[in-house]
């Protein structure tokens, strides 16, 4: 108890990407660009989603849920990087440091989860289409989004309390540009072993659990279309399946770079540019891996547009 309080007044300095000031005004238009961009793509999706009643079936429903998170994910870490990061002052309190780090471990379980029902909404749709209706219900839907936010909370707080538990006497400079979990250990004066063995059991745990319900969903999916005789069926089922494991690939790719290693000085700098790709690229490119490629999400699209077209003419 008397190292939170030693520590609970403190600021942390976030080191950012780069100390170039040139180099940080470049990046600071980029960065605000994906972000803006980032947010018109995942409202847009959510928009269309609840206005469209084409759009009412549980793969939108899951997919409305990705945007939201995404929407979240990124506004977590992307305001407080573009006031403090690119500019001369990099302090984040110890409070703000807190809640960054409780949310974005919270929205990363909640987002591999969410994914991983996706997979299973799929399953369904292809194994099992004549009972799709019965087994994919609105309450089967509802629990299989409850359990990502519920289990994502539970997680980020237990995991945050456990780093906040820690004693940080020494320098403060955090080697990223957000306050994650395995810079932040490399900070602390105290033992974190505990803390470490926790991180990698539960992201293991995870990562590895919500792969395998993806991964076995995708062998049974595979198993079926292969199963399928004519080559237009097989290309149809194939197609409902490609932006998902677009996603999955990006995702769980850079996400198995970042935490299954343990946190050293050089694993920590390869880390931040790898949580480029998953903090930025992934909630910018969702919206437009499931709207390019999708039919329903383009005339759902059209539509809108037409709508508003027309009363504004109307007006």
């Amino acid at each position: 108890m008397a190292s939170l309080n030693h520590t609970a007044g403190m600021d942390f300095i976030l080191v950012g990407l780069t100390d170039s000031p040139v180099l940080a005004r470049i990046l600071f238009v980029v960065f605000l660009l994906i972000f803006v961009i980032t947010l018109a793509g995942n409202l847009c999706m959510i928009v269309l989603i609840r206005t469209n009643s084409h759009l009412h079936t549980p793969m939108y429903f899951f997919l409305g849920h990705l945007s939201f998170v995404d929407i979240c994910y990124s506004s977590n870490v992307t305001p407080n990087m573009l006031m403090h990061g690119f500019i001369s002052d990099k302090a984040i309190s110890y409070g703000g440091c807190f809640t960054q780090c409780l949310f974005f471990i919270a929205l990363v379980t909640i987002e591999l989860y969410i994914l991983a029902s996706m997979a299973l909404d799929r399953y369904v749709a292809i194994c099992s289409p004549l009972h799709y209706s019965t087994r994919m219900s609105k309450n089967v839907c509802v629990s299989l989004v409850t359990f990502p936010y519920v289990f994502g909370f539970l997680n980020g707080l237990s995991q945050t309390l456990l780093t906040f538990q820690l004693s940080f006497c020494g320098s403060r400079e955090i080697n990223h540009f957000y306050c994650a979990d395995p810079p932040f250990i490399m900070l602390a004066c105290s033992d974190t072993q505990v803390k470490k063995m926790a991180m990698f059991l539960v992201a293991g745990f995870t990562l590895i659990s919500s792969l395998f319900i993806i991964l076995t969903s995708y062998f049974c999916i595979f198993a079926a279309i292969l199963r399928i005789h004519s080559a237009e069926g097989r290309q149809k089922a194939f197609s409902t399946c490609g932006s998902h494991l677009t996603t999955v690939t990006i995702y769980y790719g850079t996400l198995f770079c970042m935490y299954l290693k343990p946190p050293s000085e050089k694993t920590i700098g390869e880390s931040k540019v790898i949580a480029v790709f998953y903090t930025f690229l992934s909630p910018l490119l969702n919206p437009l891996i499931y709207s390019l490629r999708n039919k329903d999400v383009i005339n759902a699209m059209t539509q809108l547009i037409k709508g508003n077209f027309c009363q504004k003419n109307l007006v």
